[in-house]
């Protein structure tokens, strides 16, 4: 095989079958992955969730993964965040031509572990190759089902005021680690991205908590813009403690440098968790023993008061209105 990408790959003749059979079959290989033309799978009992998702994040590999990693993690914590225990997934790659063949088996490879983590298998998909210049290395798409656990119910639109505000880690971690991969900025920090799959977390979450009003995952424009869709799909408001929002002092160190907010940057591995408040303490103490949640904490609560808006407390103790998010997001980080 070549040591790059090639035109010839993306062909569907001889070149396209030692590319999959050689990197995808190898990473995937599970007792449904099919290679006929679609994945005879069987039915399930109870509701089905689906999502897919697109990822073509700039660099390709970051400190804790690489877009092979998160095109998993985003798909299956999407379905979790529904109460879904992910089944099966599909997967599609747009590669540029010349895309180094071993950084390609390094993202595949990514996938298939992240995917065994998580419990789902990647059943089917479909490989594009377009020319120099068009794709910038390789986009991947990746569609995910999964089964709704019996009796949960998750919305945006459930928030109810008194209930509790959790986050199920520190915030901010994956945006400020994409921005630091850039190398824009010359900062030296040691920060990892936080990206994770989740569903294990959720599952502990709905066991200890199975009342559990919202659960969104929040990815691009971080917990912030996460409040702000929950307050105004609920018709609520929401009021946070600054001091109470768990930000890694690495994390925290480039935000004042850079005049971020944390709130504002993108996370991989962290939930908004919304909670009648009777229930706070036992989902807080589940998500504790959890690996990817042991710093997870409750940050407020929601209020009939503001409406459509989140309110936050400083830590000097004065309160102040969270902008509504707008524009483009800093950074971006797809």
């Amino acid at each position: 095989m070549t040591e790059t990408v090639t035109m010839a790959h993306g062909a569907g003749g001889k070149q396209t079958n030692e590319l999959i059979d050689s990197i995808f079959k190898e990473c995937f290989r599970n007792p449904d992955l099919t290679g006929d033309d679609a994945a005879v799978l069987p039915p399930t009992s109870g509701n089905m969730a689906m999502s897919t998702d697109g990822f073509i994040v700039s660099p390709r590999f970051f400190p804790g993964g690489n877009i092979g990693k998160l095109s998993i993690c985003g798909t299956v914590n999407d379905l979790a965040c529904m109460g879904a225990k992910p089944l099966y997934l599909t997967c599609s790659f747009v590669m540029e031509e010349g895309l180094p063949i071993s950084e390609l088996k390094e993202i595949v490879k990514a996938m298939g572990e992240t995917a065994n983590e998580a419990g789902v298998r990647i059943v089917a998909g479909d490989t594009k190759v377009a020319g120099k210049g068009q794709v910038d290395g390789v986009f991947i798409t990746t569609t995910g089902v999964g089964e709704i656990l019996p009796g949960i119910k998750t919305s945006g639109t459930l928030a109810r005021p008194g209930d509790a505000i959790l986050v199920t880690r520190d915030v901010g971690r994956h945006g400020c680690t994409v921005l630091l991969a850039r190398d824009s900025y010359s900062i030296d920090a040691e920060v990892t991205s936080d990206c994770a799959p989740l569903w294990s977390t959720v599952e502990a979450a709905l066991k200890a908590a199975p009342h559990i009003h919202v659960i969104r995952d929040a990815t691009r424009g971080g917990v912030g813009t996460v409040l702000y869709e929950i307050a105004g799909q609920s018709h609520v408001g929401m009021e946070i403690q600054a001091s109470k929002v768990p930000v890694d002092p690495a994390v925290r160190g480039v935000c004042g440098l850079l005049g971020l907010e944390p709130l504002y940057l993108a996370c991989e591995g962290a939930m908004v968790m919304i909670v009648p408040q009777e229930e706070a303490e036992a989902l807080l103490e589940a998500l504790h023993k959890m690996p990817y949640s042991a710093n997870a904490a409750v940050i407020g609560t929601v209020t009939e008061a503001y409406p459509g808006r989140v309110v936050m407390t400083t830590e000097l103790g004065a309160k102040t209105m969270l902008p509504q998010p707008g524009n483009e997001l800093l950074p971006r980080i797809c």
